[in-house]
């Protein structure tokens, strides 16, 4: 729906009031390994900050969704606008950022509508109508986006690092969809001494890997045996998956995001990010490669 019609001369619509926003660092510095073709080297990366954010209106919440922890009033905002919850600023009449859990970084964006927005948005949520398409847009609770994960047992990949740059090339020459449309994600498994066993593609990228998790469970393909690769950047959400999934090493030719990593440090995920142009970065638990000798980050 459109943002409702305003005259020339007319005054601008009543902003909702604002609660106090909390502070959070956008950014973070993370050591790691830089794999070339020759010996790794050390290196330090610049990692974005995601953290979920419940939309939480009149007290119910509507969607939880991975975001930068910036500009959280537009965002609540421009969500609200654009999944037809509002039509305009003049239907909300507060938005308060609220920290959920200082360790996990949850955060409620809490938006309190005018009376008749909030009678229209009680029935569609009776129609059972909602917001679709990032990874985390069905569940509606901070502590199920952050549940616990489980322990990726420790095996040794001998994934060496020429193995490791290729692995992407191959999952790009892989993607049909993509050739034809230049507008689909490819998640691929990758074993060691064997290639590219498996891929999967979608027009999204938690798409494509749940497509690919379920093409390794029909063929009784071990998901620990070898590496997933992805064609995007590494979020919460895709090192979710890849750890209950049991598959200890992904890959990814675009970087990790500051969570992502700390989640795969915990469960004893190797990240490897930016894959691409004969070069990558190895964030964790670099003893399931097969490496030469570098210098500690």
């Amino acid at each position: 729906m459109l943002l409702r019609s305003m005259p020339p001369d007319a005054a601008p619509p009543a902003a909702p009031r604002l609660g106090k926003s909390p502070v959070r660092p956008t950014h973070t510095s993370r050591p790691s390994l830089r794999l070339t073709p020759g010996s790794p080297q050390s290196a330090r990366r610049a990692l974005i900050e995601e953290t979920p954010v419940a939309m939480v209106f009149d007290g119910a919440t509507q969607a939880v969704l991975m975001t930068s922890p910036s500009d959280l009033e537009d965002f609540a905002l421009g969500f609200a606008l654009s999944e037809g919850i509002i039509t305009g600023p003049t239907d909300v009449r507060e938005i308060e950022i609220v920290p959920h859990d200082a360790a996990a970084g949850g955060v409620e964006a809490r938006i309190w509508l005018q009376q008749d927005r909030s009678v229209a948005l009680t029935a569609r949520r009776r129609s059972g109508l909602g917001p679709v398409g990032c990874g985390l847009c069905g569940i509606e609770s901070l502590e199920a986006a952050m549940r616990p994960l489980p322990k990726v047992p420790f095996r040794a990949l001998g994934l060496s690092a020429d193995e490791v740059l290729t692995a992407p090339e191959l999952l790009r020459k892989g993607q049909v969809l993509h050739a034809a449309t230049r507008a689909a994600h490819a998640a691929g498994f990758y074993v060691p001494g064997h290639g590219m066993v498996c891929l999967r593609e979608d027009v999204g990228r938690h798409n494509a890997l749940d497509k690919l998790l379920g093409a390794l469970l029909r063929q009784g393909i071990d998901p620990g045996r070898g590496a997933i690769v992805m064609t995007s950047r590494l979020s919460m959400e895709l090192v979710q998956k890849t750890a209950i999934a049991g598959c200890g090493c992904l890959i990814g030719v675009s970087a990790p995001t500051a969570h992502a990593l700390r989640l795969a440090e915990s469960t004893g995920i190797t990240l490897i990010g930016s894959a691409r142009n004969g070069a990558a970065d190895l964030f964790s638990h670099p003893d399931r490669l097969t490496l030469a000798v570098a210098q500690s980050a």
